[in-house]
């Protein structure tokens, strides 16, 4: 079962910030979370049912710190269509 605890953050970039215009709000999730689980999230902690949900799985990368090689966190990236004239407060920058 979904909770909110598994989303990890709401991602603010330059490109991010322009979908958030058009009601696309893009969320890091943990590896484990569906699409289905995240429209249950919104449903009972926001209150808006998304129309559209595409997901994205992202591979950590591999970077060296002080010769030795290591592996960031794999993530899940979820972009969430907002259905016309929803707002999340909470989230608005």
């Amino acid at each position: 079962m979904a909770d909110i605890t598994d989303i990890k953050s709401i991602l603010y970039t330059e490109k991010t910030l322009g979908m958030q215009e058009d009601g696309i709000i893009v969320v890091q999730t943990s590896p484990r979370m569906t699409k289905n689980g995240l429209k249950e999230v919104f449903r009972e902690y926001f209150g808006i049912i998304p129309s559209r949900v595409n997901s994205l799985n992202q591979n950590g990368k591999t970077k060296k710190f002080r010769g030795m090689s290591g592996k960031q966190n794999d993530f899940k990236k979820f972009y969430v269509k907002l259905p016309e004239g929803a707002q999340i407060e909470s989230l608005a920058v």
